[in-house]
């Protein structure tokens, strides 16, 4: 399937108007992505480039600047989402699950959420078996919580032209790779559909600190303009908005307290509801069979 094959293009004013509960206008929501990165492949992001050129190995600058993100910048993080008491969504690694351990114990103890995130950090087009890897992941995640996840993440977004059917198959409700719109969406596969949560490139540390190379600040100034920008946007129709970050990046000691203000900012707010992945995702199919049975 292609793209034009998988969704119907639906312009968002044109669209029944989603209301969410108690007169909320915004739901977010927090995912916070865990790696795993073999030190004996080459690194998936780098910080510092080698002095000599090509890819070396082990890349050691490199995977020890990922690795701090685990070892320190994540407990860092824990602290201010304790401190807010707000419900997170883990996208994990497989992998990770048991090379991270205290990791995904500690977001299992605050019932954060786990969704699928590929086996290990690499991209789907170039895992040897998709649909083993996408089974292995799932299997990880209901061995450690007690249950299957419901949604995945793609590494890096990445995914091939069967992953949404592939995801079905397995198990999976709802995907977030498709960064298109600010309402949920149906994708279309070869069995039943899929719901895709609006996820963000732009809300992304990824992308703001490591591609466009912005101060701290950029994720604070850029995440509550949106921010703003959506509740206008939702004044007749409900928007969600995603707030992304890696431990590594996030997570280091001159960035972390951006975040920090940006949820500050967000919870001081009234009409905005912070919700997990499967909340919206429930959210979202109830609200279609009350528009549909109207």
């Amino acid at each position: 399937m292609r793209p034009n094959e998988r969704l119907t293009y639906s312009p968002i004013p044109e669209r029944p108007p989603l209301r969410l509960p108690g007169g909320a206008k915004l739901a977010v929501w927090i995912i916070v992505n865990v790696e795993e990165w073999d030190i004996n492949q080459t690194m998936p992001r780098t910080v510092l480039s080698p002095p000599a050129g090509g890819s070396p190995m082990p890349d050691i600058p490199n995977w020890a600047w990922h690795e701090y993100g685990n070892r320190v910048g994540f407990w860092r993080m824990l602290e201010v989402f304790d401190r807010f008491r707000l419900p997170v969504v883990l996208a994990i690694n497989g992998s990770a699950i048991s090379a991270y351990e205290p990791i995904a114990r500690a977001a299992h103890e605050r019932k954060w959420e786990f969704i699928g995130h590929g086996f290990s950090q690499k991209n789907m087009q170039k895992v040897e078996n998709e649909a083993e890897d996408i089974a292995k992941t799932s299997k990880a995640i209901a061995d450690f919580t007690g249950r299957p996840p419901r949604g995945w993440l793609g590494p890096g977004l990445t995914e091939t032209w069967n992953t949404p059917d592939l995801l079905v198959e397995a198990g999976y409700e709802y995907v977030c790779d498709w960064v298109l719109d600010d309402q949920p969406t149906i994708l279309k596969t070869r069995t039943k559909p899929i719901v895709n949560i609006p996820y963000t490139q732009e809300c992304n540390d990824v992308a703001m600190m490591l591609i466009q190379h912005h101060k701290a600040s950029e994720y604070y100034d850029r995440a509550g303009d949106q921010f703003e920008q959506l509740m206008q946007d939702a004044r007749d129709s409900a928007r969600v908005m995603a707030l992304v970050v890696h431990p590594y990046i996030m997570g280091a000691p001159h960035r972390l307290k951006y975040f920090r203000k940006v949820l500050e900012k967000i919870t001081a707010q009234e009409s905005v509801i912070f919700w997990t992945g499967e909340q919206i995702l429930d959210w979202y199919r109830s609200a279609c069979a009350r528009s549909t049975a109207a």
